[in-house]
């Protein structure tokens, strides 16, 4: 965990990880096994095991198939983590080989490989037009601060780090443009996002707000108003909590704090943009991560295929009507 710290990685990549390892080093004593000779049998016993356990969060999960199991994204990480581990172990000389098998792309003409569980790739999960309405109108409620965490969420597409850390300085009013410095985004590599007329109201409404709390113009955008905490800076749990109170009123379940980022891009592809305009706009270094990001419904896909390939379809059919006339 130093070694991952020492290079820089996120600390909630960090602080996943040692709870990853932390399951793991668990499971190996009620097992009675040292990790130090734990074979893959005990590797596919542990991970029997999450796929098989009470999900804690099963029961609030609405959406979920069932409550048994954890996620397989968590699943996921935690093998990449406990496979590091032991690869630490290996470097160490303190075993001789890694019992986690690592997977293998079918790219460069290598030959695939399946790693130790299969990956299951979940469309994301964008509210409709009806629940976009009830999720405004509970955010209505909100004040303005929190509607303009919303706001900007949305316009801008932003991960929760990336917006609890936004600061006066980083907007252009005049062009309508956030800066996201490279130290607050994942790909730690900067980008410019845009975002609307009702959000620049809302962000010179929590700018005056902001005054009363600090007096000054300077520093964070996004600050506590409660007794308790006042005027410091908001953190991630923070916003994932609002986020939570507005689905309950909302009686939409399923949003979450990165809900308005799923939407956003999806509307950016409705709107035609390219993948790589929105991959820029999202910050990712991969296109297939933009992949997953955009969700369009069957509709859409549908009214889609039928206008780009409209003149393809006449040609069709004008030479499949040589048919007719055929004996």
């Amino acid at each position: 965990m130093q070694f991952y710290a020492n290079i820089g990685r996120a600390p909630n990549t960090i602080v996943a990880y040692g709870r990853a390892v932390d399951d793991h080093l668990r499971f190996l004593a009620d097992a009675d096994t040292d990790p130090l000779v734990a074979g893959l049998d005990v590797v596919a016993a542990w991970i029997g095991d999450m796929l098989s356990r009470p999900n804690p969060r099963g029961a609030v999960l609405v959406h979920m198939d069932g409550g048994a199991g954890l996620a397989n994204a968590t699943v996921q990480q935690r093998i990449v983590a406990v496979r590091s581990f032991y690869e630490f172990l290996v470097e160490d000389g303190l075993r001789e080989r890694n019992p986690v098998r690592r997977g293998q792309s079918g790219r460069r003409g290598r030959r695939p490989r399946q790693g130790l569980i299969r990956r299951v790739e979940q469309a994301p999960w964008i509210p409709t037009d009806v629940q976009w309405q009830q999720i405004l109108l509970g955010a209505a409620l909100e004040p303005v601060r929190n509607r303009l965490m919303l706001a900007l969420a949305y316009d801008g597409a932003l991960r929760r780090e990336e917006l609890v850390q936004l600061e006066v300085g980083d907007f252009e009013p005049a062009y309508s443009l956030i800066r996201l410095r490279a130290v607050t985004t994942k790909s730690k590599r900067s980008r410019e996002v845009s975002y609307g007329s009702a959000t620049a109201q809302l962000f010179m409404q929590n700018l005056a707000v902001r005054r009363q709390l600090v007096g000054r113009a300077g520093g964070r955008l996004l600050l506590s108003t409660s007794r308790r905490n006042r005027a410091s800076p908001l953190g991630p749990s923070s916003w994932s909590k609002i986020v939570t109170g507005l689905a309950r009123r909302a009686g939409v379940h399923r949003l979450s704090p990165h809900t308005f980022r799923h939407l956003r891009l999806t509307d950016l592809a409705r709107a035609d943009w390219t993948l790589d305009q929105i991959a820029q706009y999202a910050g990712h270094q991969d296109l297939s991560t933009t992949l997953r990001y955009i969700h369009l419904s069957g509709r859409e896909l549908a009214a889609w295929f039928h206008r780009t390939s409209q003149s393809i379809t006449a040609d069709r059919e004008r030479l499949l009507a040589s048919l007719v006339a055929a004996r």
